[in-house]
């Protein structure tokens, strides 16, 4: 249990959205899943050849709450047994956003691959984030790690 809530109690909110294509709902997989599969929503296969990028259509519009965003993550499947990845992951989609859902993917392996329409492409997850109000300063305090970084721990 976690918040004294029971494992299988699922925290849930409204997202309006709008289906042009012509599948399904994202959906949830399991009751502890975190995001919903995107699917391609195209009238013709597109065929990825090694290195190659394209924007994927998905026919999905959404109004997200103010406060939240939508992450847009590659597939792990995907990514392990065909080298196909989300070129800007994860892409962020902003609440104020209300243009289709596209998909940036990019083949990383030496083989070309084919997208067909329905095909699960990546995955969407819904995130609370804040806005920063920057405060200009001229010192930042000392911290035991300072400006280490990029593998300062070593191996």
């Amino acid at each position: 249990m976690l918040n004294n809530r029971p494992s299988n109690v699922k925290n849930t909110m409204k997202v309006r959205i709008i289906n042009k294509s012509k599948h399904a709902l994202p959906e949830y997989a399991t009751v502890q899943s975190a995001g919903v599969d995107l699917r391609a929503n195209i009238d013709a296969p597109i065929v990825l050849a090694p290195m190659q990028r394209a924007l994927v259509p998905t026919g999905l519009y959404m109004a997200l709450p103010a406060g939240y965003e939508a992450q847009v993550r590659p597939r792990s499947g995907l990514a392990i047994k065909k080298g196909i990845t989300v070129l800007n992951s994860p892409g962020t989609i902003d609440a104020d956003y209300r243009g289709e859902v596209c998909v940036i993917l990019v083949n990383l392996s030496d083989t070309p691959f084919e997208i067909v329409d329905g095909e699960r492409i990546a995955q969407m997850v819904i995130a609370r984030h804040e806005q920063a109000e920057w405060v200009e300063c001229d010192v930042l305090d000392d911290t035991e790690r300072g400006a280490g970084g990029f593998g300062h721990t070593g191996v």
